[in-house]
């Protein structure tokens, strides 16, 4: 058989596609799974955070829930970039992603109050 224009054209449109195609779905096996959700509340109170210490997993997408039970507050993770304000008596609710493994402090930077300084927690990434 004498190839022709058109077999090898259709050649080429398949050996093309097949070039394409082979990379494609390599990657979506090599892609990692969609991150997990790890909702997370905590309380400030009598210028305290309970808890005062959290652990999730490098890579969770952390659902994060802060809430007053009395006066306004501050809540910053500074490695995070997180700066929030917590109305008196209401909540703030945001999300992130912990993609740095390691020890990140949390605290209230708000000024009103001297006791707002010693408002202290933990961020614990623990590395996959």
């Amino acid at each position: 058989m004498t190839p022709t224009r058109r077999s090898i054209g259709l050649f080429l449109l398949i050996a093309g596609a097949s070039l394409v195609a082979v990379p494609a779905r390599a990657r979506l096996g090599a892609q990692e799974q969609a991150p997990k959700l790890v909702p997370i509340t905590i309380k400030a109170k009598d210028f305290k955070f309970d808890p005062d210490r959290i652990e999730v997993t490098q890579d969770d997408l952390v659902r994060l829930t802060v809430t007053s039970a009395d006066v306004a507050y501050g809540f910053t993770i500074d490695q995070f970039r997180i700066s929030k304000r917590v109305p008196a008596g209401g909540s703030v609710t945001f999300e992130f992603r912990a993609d740095r493994a390691g020890t990140a402090e949390y605290y209230s930077n708000m000024t009103s109050d001297p006791r707002h300084s010693g408002m202290r927690g933990q961020l614990i990434v623990r590395a996959k």
